[in-house]
């Protein structure tokens, strides 16, 4: 909290030698140092008018700078406008501004920020819980309300921080609230079955009686089912990334899709931002198998501006915006009759299959290992592949212990 005040209502004495009238006030500047302040006037009243309106002044500019006396709306969007836009990638200031925006200015944003108790914010997470909302929604809604009281403790706005009392739910517990079962998480990974892997491929291909396809650029999708890529590293794939006579692909970039804004104030539309992709270990090379080549050659046939342009781009040749390539994939699915799926799950079937692995012909089941997996997906870690990536699938490990004899 701020330690500026005002220490006396002033002092006022007549100098002998001019009979003007001297004023002093002392106060408390920000380090906590007695300093002064003085007024001089003909006469008695003309400095005591002048010391009136700086100590209002003063209390004025105290109470404006003071953190903990604002509304928790003004103070959580100073916060973020000044400290997290400048810091954070555009996607994730994006998200953290929603959350603010959506959750919890509506429920809070009104209160002064000194106000704020622990049963007020535990309120809002379990109204959200009642609501019907994804575990995900409320952790981004605590994890923005724990960042930002922790900021205030830091920068000593607060003395209390009523975040201490407010701990996450517990998953299993929050689950169990919404009378839903706590799957464990290779339980809850969206993959596309063998069958409507087929349906899909069967209706990216559809065409017209003359012989057009029904939907463009509709191979990207099976590339990418081929490959694991995320959305934004396809889309920010230029076909000088590609090398079909080594049949690989250099991931160097990835396209994000963020709000227009001024600054850190929010313009009307959306936009297109390039630049690397989501971690060190995202910026790989990635093998390409036949199908893959033949979705690759695809592409190229309906749109190709150049080396320098993106492999799957809009009619001018610009990048792509995700948003109209995830529109295009639902309409995919459903002339497909397949319901609707991430984009996301076309790189957990990828993961999914050369993990659990594919039977031979021979019995035998050809797989490859989370770590090599991870390695073509861009992961850091084998365990992440394995937890998020993976849904497990019993079914392949029929007749696996066949000779196995102990």
């Amino acid at each position: 909290m701020s330690v500026r005040r005002i220490k006396t209502n002033g002092n006022i004495h007549q100098r002998k030698d001019t009979g003007d009238y001297i004023g002093v006030v002392w106060y408390v500047d920000d380090d906590g140092k007695d300093k002064r302040k003085s007024f001089s006037a003909k006469t008695k009243s003309g400095v005591q008018t002048k010391i009136t309106n700086y100590i209002a002044e003063f209390n004025q500019s105290v109470e404006e700078s003071d953190e903990s006396r604002k509304t928790l709306k003004d103070s959580m969007q100073s916060w973020l406008e000044v400290f997290k836009f400048p810091s954070v990638e555009r996607t994730t200031y994006d998200r953290l501004e929603c959350t603010a925006k959506n959750h919890v200015y509506p429920e809070l944003g009104s209160k002064v920020v000194s106000t704020i108790k622990a049963a007020d914010i535990k309120k809002l997470l379990n109204d959200r819980m009642q609501q019907g909302y994804a575990y995900t929604t409320v952790k981004k809604i605590h994890g923005i309300l724990n960042e930002y009281f922790r900021f205030l403790i830091e920068q000593e706005y607060i003395e209390k921080n009523p975040m201490r009392s407010v701990p996450m739910i517990k998953k299993q517990n929050f689950m169990a609230a919404q009378g839903k079962e706590n799957l464990p998480t290779t339980d809850t990974v969206t993959v596309f079955t063998d069958e409507k892997i087929a349906k899909l491929k069967e209706e990216c291909f559809k065409t017209w009686g003359t012989g057009k396809r029904v939907y463009q650029q509709s191979a990207a999708y099976i590339l990418m089912l081929n490959t694991g890529l995320r959305t934004g590293e396809l889309l920010g794939l230029l076909n000088s990334d590609i090398d079909l006579e080594n049949r690989v692909m250099h991931i160097n970039q990835a396209v994000k899709e963020v709000q227009k804004r001024e600054g850190s104030e929010l313009t009307s539309g959306r936009e297109i931002e390039v630049g690397k992709p989501k971690s060190a270990t995202s910026k790989r090379t990635v093998p390409l198998n036949n199908t893959a080549v033949e979705a690759i050659k695809e592409l190229r046939e309906e749109f190709y501006f150049g080396e320098d342009s993106p492999l799957v781009c809009d009619s001018k040749g610009n990048y792509k915006k995700p948003s109209n390539f995830r529109k295009r994939f639902y309409r995919i699915l459903d002339g497909a009759d397949i319901e609707h799926k991430g984009l996301h799950s076309l790189r957990h079937t990828f993961a999914t299959n050369l993990v659990n692995g594919i039977k031979q012909p021979d019995g035998t089941i050809k797989s490859l290992t989370p770590r090599q997996v991870g390695d073509l997906i861009g992961h850091s870690t084998s365990q992440i592949t394995e937890m998020y990536y993976v849904k497990r699938d019993n079914s392949r490990l029929v007749g696996i212990t066949d000779n196995f004899e102990f």
